[in-house]
């Protein structure tokens, strides 16, 4: 099995959506894996609070989600960008379901805390249903999982996108976690880095080869070969259903 992660950015490009569902398909077809698809919500959520009105606040860096953020967050993840993309793999033939993470339980999470902020309903996953996903996957859908999530006190939570696709590629055992990007891999000197260990990341990174947006974008997948899953891979849309992009190894 494979996931997908892609950010909210691009799924407001029709091209894009297209281009993501014909990808899909292509992979299904060569290696007879099930995909699964985990997605952000990026500029849209961002637009909506504008429009309602809400502050984005931040502490250290992360976003705080008050109720009324939170169901912002919800409509557009689990509505609007969650749509879009079982759309477009509909209209190329994949079988799509989509789901958020309520939808029987299937991401169950806590709140995430902080030593010196109250962060609102932002939360970790702690449990993710694989049975759900499996049985799915073995009737032939393409599940398409919007990160919103449960929490054990019933309350709704969101999740980062990154931290739910690490947490379902763990749970199904996926052989692959493609986060899709707007570049082609790692670049040194112009040039593709077709692999990378954790250990060879971080050098990059201190050398830095690796700098700027690029450095979360590679964190993101060593935090996941960390963690267990079995490979990670940063790749643009055009490299997703070839062999390209940087696969990185632990």
């Amino acid at each position: 099995m494979q996931i997908i992660k892609v950010g909210g950015n691009e799924l407001a490009d029709p091209a894009f959506l297209q281009g993501l569902a014909q990808s899909v398909k292509a992979i299904q077809k060569e290696t007879k894996q099930p995909i699964i698809i985990v997605h952000g919500g990026g500029k849209a959520i961002a637009d909506l609070q504008n429009k309602l009105g809400l502050e984005t606040k931040k502490v250290d860096g992360l976003r705080v989600t008050d109720a009324e953020s939170m169901q912002a967050a919800e409509m557009i993840l689990s509505g609007h960008s969650n749509k879009l993309i079982v759309k477009a793999l509909l209209a190329e033939g994949v079988d799509a379901l989509g789901l958020s993470g309520i939808d029987g339980g299937l991401l169950r999470c806590e709140k995430r805390q902080h030593p010196t902020a109250d962060l609102g309903f932002v939360g970790d996953i702690i449990e993710v249903r694989a049975d759900l996903l499996t049985k799915l996957a073995e009737q032939g859908f393409t599940a398409v999982i919007s990160p919103i999530s449960l929490g054990f006190d019933g309350n709704t939570y969101n999740v980062n996108a990154d931290d739910g696709a690490m947490a379902v590629a763990l749970a199904v055992k996926a052989k692959l976690l493609n986060f899709v990007s707007n570049v082609p891999g790692v670049l040194q000197d112009g040039e593709r880095i077709p692999t990378l260990t954790i250990e060879e990341t971080e050098a990059l990174i201190e050398q830095g080869v690796i700098t700027d947006g690029m450095i979360p974008k590679v964190r993101a997948a060593c935090t996941a070969v960390s963690q267990g899953v079995a490979q990670a891979r940063i790749v643009n849309l055009a490299g997703l259903s070839q062999s390209l992009g940087t696969i990185f190894n632990p």
